[in-house]
């Protein structure tokens, strides 16, 4: 239900700060356990898969991973059909993507390795519009929260504090607040307020920029492939390129660099970056294609991660998820599935909590999820941070032994990809949140690195 009006109070309430995947995923959750959830958002909601202001990031491509999708599906079921019915393609991501990686273009072939290709907007648009249909979920458009609520002896969160653009104030109590209010949370300076000490910070910032632009394919173009993806190669080719199918019969081109190699926005230049890269395909593609939109910008790409397990202490009554928590250098395309992930963490702890408090008592909860939500980040975490250290102009600390000997590891898995249909599918998998990183270890894997790097020095020492 939409609403730009406070509800009325229920004892059993909800608050989930920030409307955007995160916060909506972490809303379908609530409903298995509060009588109403209220989403407050900044913005004002469109009516239709459109832009809004407060996701300047939706104009490029975002990825929903594999894994990411199953679970929207677990959370609204049938949901995969409803953006079918868009339209949106179906990319089996072995034999329709052609993907230059660090050696090379993997072989292509069959699997069960596919899923939807869509727009960020109308993906959101799609589970709002099923969660506004529920009854016992509220939207407060166009209102900010600009405080916590808390009991007098500030040990418990019990509610926000609502300004509207008006300046008109209003209190919503809560037994639970959820913040998903994304890289700006506030959660921070509100402990402060509260007496609590704020979470310790790590950024590691790779200074990546990119650029992207929608176009209509040109007309009586027929490819042997859906996707394009060009990787940079550290240390030097800090350039990559994504082409990317979605609904409506559109391409989204994203063209990133490394290390302020910013992609330019005026059309020359795009279209120079787009064949300056490891292979000009997506130039090729797109130099006679339909432009549909300019030329956006996005550079905040750092990875940033609030380290919220760590406290001593939070207040009872909340907890925070998604990009307030985590954020990712979204090149790598985790920060959705891994914003579905944290919902069904919270989701766990929230039915372990209950089952033993019939009460419906949340004390211990908070601290409880921060640490849980810790261990679901940790992969991806690692995975984008040790990537983002291979380029010497990134900051924020240094690659420690084990993470430069697991680099030095997987750059000889990378070079097996190049020949494996095997390894490439496990890359694949793991890339999808479908297997951990420590896949790439088991023993098949390591006789394989074993055996070439020994291949390798023989071939050096003739």
């Amino acid at each position: 239900m939409f609403d730009s009006q406070i509800p009325r109070h229920t004892q059993n309430q909800a608050v989930v700060i920030g409307g955007s995947i995160a916060g909506l995923l972490t809303a379908q959750v609530l409903t298995k356990y509060f009588d109403r959830i209220t989403i407050v958002e900044r913005d004002r909601f469109p009516d239709q898969p459109e832009q809004r202001q407060g996701i300047p990031q939706a104009h490029h491509v975002h990825v929903l991973l594999i894994r990411g999708q199953q679970i929207l599906e677990q959370l609204f079921p049938g949901i995969m059909a409803e953006l079918a019915d868009w339209g949106t393609p179906i990319i089996n991501w072995t034999s329709d993507c052609l993907w230059l990686g660090f050696n090379g273009w993997p072989p292509r072939f069959g699997s069960n390795l596919s899923n939807r290709t869509c727009s960020r907007n109308l993906l959101e648009w799609t589970i709002r519009r099923r969660l506004a249909a529920n009854e016992r979920v509220v939207f407060v458009q166009a209102a900010q929260v600009t405080s916590l609520l808390s009991n007098p002896s500030r040990t418990s969160v019990t509610g926000v504090e609502v300004s509207f653009g008006n300046e008109t104030k209003a209190d919503i109590p809560a037994s639970l607040v959820v913040d998903a209010s994304g890289r700006n949370s506030r959660t921070p300076e509100w402990l402060q307020a509260l007496g609590y000490e704020s979470p310790q910070e790590t950024v590691v910032n790779s200074f990546l920029g990119y650029a992207s632009r929608w176009y209509h394919p040109p007309e009586g173009f027929q490819p042997d492939w859906q996707t394009l993806i060009i990787w940079p190669k550290p240390p030097n080719k800090t350039r990559s390129g994504v082409l990317y199918p979605v609904e409506g019969n559109r391409w989204i081109v994203t063209l990133a660099g490394v290390g302020r190699d910013y992609p330019p926005t005026d059309e020359a230049g795009f279209l120079e970056f787009a064949r300056s890269l490891r292979s000009p395909m997506i130039y090729e593609a797109i130099k006679d294609a339909q432009p549909l939109s300019p030329i956006f910008a996005y550079k905040r790409t750092e990875n940033h991660l609030r380290h919220y397990e760590k406290l001593a202490k939070l207040p009872e009554g909340l907890v925070l998820i998604g990009d307030a928590v985590c954020a990712f250098n979204p090149i790598y395309g985790q920060g959705m599935t891994t914003a579905a992930l944290g919902a069904l963490t919270l989701d766990e702890c929230l039915s372990k909590q209950l089952s033993h408090q019939s009460d419906g008592n949340l004390i211990g909860l908070s601290r409880y999820f921060q640490r849980q939500l810790s261990k679901v980040i940790s992969s991806p975490w690692l995975m984008a941070t040790s990537e983002d250290f291979r380029w010497h102009t990134t900051e924020g600390g240094k690659p420690d032994v084990i993470t430069k000997l697991t680099q030095r590891y997987l750059d000889q898995v990378f070079l097996l990809q190049a020949n494996s249909a095997q390894i490439h599918e496990l890359f694949l998998e793991v890339l999808n949140m479908l297997k951990p990183p420590s896949a790439f270890f088991q023993p098949g894997i390591f006789i394989q690195v074993l055996k070439q790097v020994i291949q390798i020095k023989n071939q050096e020492s003739q």
